[in-house]
C-alpha cells in the first residue's frame, strides 16, 4: 500500500499537493468552457482535458486501475510482463504504469500507430512488436492474434485486455465521469465521449443513471467503424472506432450516435486551434465536429465533450498539409472549408 499523498500547509490551494508518485497525477484532469468553437452563442460547451494527465491521454486512467487491480488480486506480480495491443495511448498508459510497479512491458502496434507515440513506450522501457500484415484487411484482429503467440510463448506473460476488461470502464466510472458531475454539479444536458473499445462512454453512462442523472450520452464512432452495427471500412485516424467489435462494445447502446469521416476530425483539430487555441488529438477533433453538427439541437443546453489527447502527438499527419492530402485525399483549402474557417467566430 502507498503512502497517501503529502501535502504542504497550504491545503485549501490545490497545487500544494506532493504525489508520491507519477501515477497519482492521473486524472482531476481540469474543465475548460469553449466559448468560440460552435457558430451559436447559446451553446455552454465545456471541454474535459485528458491529455493533462501525466502520460498524456485518457487511457492512463484504465492503464493505471487495469493494472493495480491484477497487482492487488494476484493476477500479475511485480517482474511479470505485460501484453497488450494498442494504437498508441493506452501503450504509453501502460508503459508508465508499467515502469512505476516494476513490471515489464511489451506493445503490439501496426502501421497506423503514431510514430511519436511509439517513441514514447519505447522511452517509457516499453519493447515494440510491430504487426504490418493485417488479417482480411483488420490489423486489431492481426495485432490481436500477436497477442496471443506471446502470451502462449512465455507463462509470466499478463494481457490486460482493454477490449474486454471491466476494468477498464470502471475506470472512468470512478474517475473521469465523477470528476466531470462534481465540476459540473449534476447540471450536464450532453455528454459527447468518442468510441472504440468504449470504455469511456460505457464508465460515465453507468456512472450517470447511478446517480438518476438525464444527461444524454453521445457516442461518437469514425465512418469506416464495425461499432454500433457500422460497416468496415478504411480509416486513418487512430483513437476512434475499432475494425472488429470488441467485447466491451456488444449490447452497448447510448442516447445517440454520430458517425464522423476522418477529415471531420482533422477539420475539428484545426477549427479548435484557430478559434480557441487548443491543441487537440484526431478524436477530439471528431467529438467536437460532432456537437457542431448538433448545435441547433444543443442551443439552450450545457455539453461537455471530452477531449482525451493533445494534437501535439499529431503533428506529422492530422496537422501536415501534405500527409492529409496523401492519406486522406483532402487538400488543405477544403479542410478550411470544413472546418469554416472563412467564417468569423461569433
Amino acid at each position: 500500500m502507498r503512502a497517501n499523498p503529502t501535502l504542504t500547509s497550504d491545503t485549501n490551494n490545490p497545487f500544494a499537493r506532493i504525489a508520491d508518485d507519477v501515477l497519482d497525477l492521473v486524472g482531476q484532469t481540469p474543465m475548460v468552457r469553449l466559448n468560440r468553437y460552435l457558430d451559436v452563442p447559446d451553446v455552454n460547451l465545456i471541454a474535459k482535458v485528458e491529455s493533462m494527465n501525466p502520460g498524456g491521454s485518457a487511457k492512463d486512467r484504465p492503464a493505471r486501475f487495469m493494472i493495480e487491480q491484477a497487482l492487488a488480486d494476484g493476477r500479475l506480480c511485480v517482474g511479470d510482463t505485460v501484453v497488450e495491443s494498442s494504437s498508441g495511448n493506452m501503450g504509453i498508459g501502460l508503459a508508465q504504469t508499467c515502469a512505476v510497479h516494476g513490471l515489464k512491458f511489451i506493445c503490439v502496434v501496426d502501421p497506423n500507430a503514431q510514430a511519436q507515440n511509439v517513441a514514447i513506450i519505447r522511452a517509457l522501457g516499453g519493447k515494440i512488436e510491430l504487426v504490418d500484415q493485417p488479417i482480411e484487411g483488420d490489423f486489431l484482429a492481426a495485432r490481436l492474434e500477436r497477442v496471443a503467440a506471446l502470451l502462449e510463448a512465455s507463462p509470466d506473460c499478463f494481457w490486460p485486455n482493454q477490449y474486454a476488461n471491466t476494468d477498464n470502464p470502471a475506470s472512468h466510472e470512478a474517475g473521469t465521469i465523477a470528476e466531470i458531475d462534481a465540476a459540473m454539479q449534476g447540471q450536464i444536458d450532453y455528454l459527447f465521449v468518442a468510441c472504440s473499445s468504449t470504455g469511456t462512454a460505457r464508465g460515465c453512462r453507468d456512472y450517470l443513471r447511478r446517480m438518476g442523472r438525464e444527461t444524454k450520452v453521445v457516442a461518437v464512432d469514425a465512418q469506416g467503424s464495425t461499432l454500433f452495427e457500422g460497416a468496415a471500412g478504411p480509416r486513418k485516424i487512430s483513437g476512434m472506432g475499432a475494425g472488429r467489435i470488441p467485447d466491451l462494445a456488444k449490447g452497448q447502446i447510448f442516447d445517440d450516435l454520430v458517425r464522423v469521416a476522418d477529415v471531420t476530425c482533422v477539420a475539428g483539430c484545426r477549427r479548435a486551434v484557430a478559434r480557441e487555441g487548443f491543441l487537440v488529438g484526431g478524436s477530439g477533433g471528431g467529438v467536437l465536429e460532432a456537437v457542431r453538427s448538433m448545435q441547433d439541437t444543443l442551443r439552450g443546453k450545457t455539453v461537455v465533450a471530452i477531449i482525451h489527447d493533445s494534437g501535439s502527438r499529431y503533428l506529422s499527419t492530422i496537422f501536415d498539409p501534405e500527409w492529409v492530402e496523401r492519406e486522406l485525399g483532402n487538400s488543405d483549402a477544403e479542410v478550411q472549408r470544413l472546418a469554416g474557417l472563412d467564417t468569423p467566430a461569433s
